[in-house]
């Protein structure tokens, strides 16, 4: 399990510790908040990252960079996340206590997630993130915006008013795997008897069994009816109100406040350092692809070259201690692409090592190849244009191979793997379609030829 992942696991499990167990030490905290810093902006600032591969993943990077402004100012987000209509703006309002979020009967009110300043706790500035509603209707956009708000937030409360629907236990199922800790809030409660309620808070339990702990599971009631009062005036008339109820919030404020407290900023900082070794992965694959894709273009090159420098050399031999020498400037070239530069000398070892394999699967290309070679000092006008011809596609397959498995090596770090260097030879010459390769190098031999 990654290391990030387990510490999250731990913070899960001291949630459930008891409030007369000492909170965690102050300095391992700071610890975990600087260590976070420190990687992101090392990540941030890391010239090895090519600008193509940084300008691929820009969106990325940039909340990369408001994570760390985040650590820098001791923010941490609580994001508010569920199902359309189930209240979600109005628990945020509550919890706020000011009407910062536009709350409406129609279909899905919520269509941004915006950060709104909440309360300080344990030194910490927390804000508030309405995210829209996962099934918006013609939301799909916004269903990303709040499963990607989620994602990055350092905790999440996930809104139900009654049982779990499918979606809903889809949607928790995948919170829970972006390693977020998690509260659940059934809100308007005061729609049931306590009976009720209490059969469906065991019921949601249930639903979230190993994603939330029990008692992170609360119901609330953010926005109750009002209460219908009658009075009678002086005049012994019915006067009918209609009395606002204030919210019932306090199980999940506290819980809140009692996670905050204890683990904010290590949640923030573990959160950024989650999200960090998400895209230093990304980077890293993207570097892979880039170099893959450079290594093709350079491996095509050396084809190009070596087969018409064989093609295009009359002495015997002498074309191929030519293109000994083009093979291992390949190699070299290539061991620059991937940030691993070698001597000629462990060029040459390498090809040796290839060729080797080469032999032993190729012997008859092989010879052919020689035969070719020797028959251009022997051969003249159209004879010898058909064996150079023939000379060169060869080296053109020769060169793809010695490429591929020199590429192969040289991207696993200078290794061969736990197969050796045989069975990658051997899978590169299975992969390979020879008669493609022989004539398209033929066309391209004679296309310069003729240029």
């Amino acid at each position: 399990m990654n290391p990030l992942n387990s510490m999250w696991q731990r913070l899960r499990t001291r949630f459930q510790r008891s409030d007369n167990e000492p909170d965690a030490a102050p300095s391992k905290t700071s610890s975990h908040h600087d260590q976070a810093e420190q990687s992101l902006r090392a990540l941030l600032e890391d010239p090895k990252i090519p600008d193509a591969v940084r300008s691929s993943l820009a969106a990325d990077f940039g909340r990369l960079e408001s994570m760390l402004g985040k650590l820098e100012r001791d923010e941490l987000h609580l994001a508010v996340f569920g199902r359309v209509s189930v209240g979600k703006s109005a628990l945020a309002n509550a919890l706020l206590g000011e009407n910062a979020f536009d709350v409406g009967v129609l279909h899905g009110t919520t269509r941004e997630a915006m950060p709104r300043p909440w309360q300080e706790v344990a030194g910490s500035g927390v804000h508030l993130i309405d995210t829209p509603g996962i099934d918006e209707l013609d939301g799909e956009a916004r269903e990303q915006l709040a499963n990607e708000v989620a994602s990055v937030s350092d905790l999440v409360v996930f809104v139900v008013d009654g049982d779990m629907t499918t979606r809903e236990r889809d949607a928790l199922v995948q919170l829970a795997q972006t390693e977020r800790p998690l509260l659940i809030a059934l809100n308007k409660a005061d729609r049931y008897d306590d009976d009720e309620l209490m059969r469906l808070l065991t019921r949601l339990r249930e639903h979230a069994k190993g994603l939330v702990q029990a008692e992170d599971v609360v119901a609330v009631s953010a926005m109750p009816p009002p209460v219908r009062r009658v009075s009678l005036d002086a005049e012994g008339h019915e006067q009918v109100e209609m009395i606002r109820q204030a919210p019932n919030i306090d199980a999940l404020r506290n819980r809140l406040t009692d996670v905050l407290t204890r683990e904010g900023q290590t949640l923030s900082a573990l959160n950024a350092s989650l999200f960090a070794g998400r895209l230093t992965d990304a980077v890293a694959q993207r570097i892979v692809v880039a170099r893959r894709e450079l290594a093709a273009k350079v491996i095509r090159q050396y084809c190009i070259a070596k087969s018409i420098a064989v093609a295009l050399n009359p002495i015997p031999v002498a074309d191929l201690l030519a293109a000994g020498t083009l093979d291992a400037a390949l190699v070299m070239h290539l061991a620059r692409v991937y940030g691993l530069p070698i001597t000629r000398r462990e060029a040459g070892g390498l090809i040796g090592t290839i060729c080797a394999q080469l032999a032993a699967l190729m012997g008859a290309i092989w010879g052919i190849h020689l035969v070719a070679s020797a028959l251009k000092g022997i051969s003249a006008g159209m004879s010898t244009v058909l064996t150079a011809t023939a000379q060169g596609a060869l080296a053109w397959y020769a060169t793809e191979i010695v490429g591929r498995a020199a590429d192969r090596y040289l991207a696993a770090g200078k290794s061969w793997g736990d197969q050796g260097a045989k069975r990658v030879v051997s899978d590169i010459v299975a992969s390979l379609d020879r008669d493609s390769i022989l004539r398209e190098a033929r066309a391209e031999i004679q296309r310069r030829l003729r240029g």
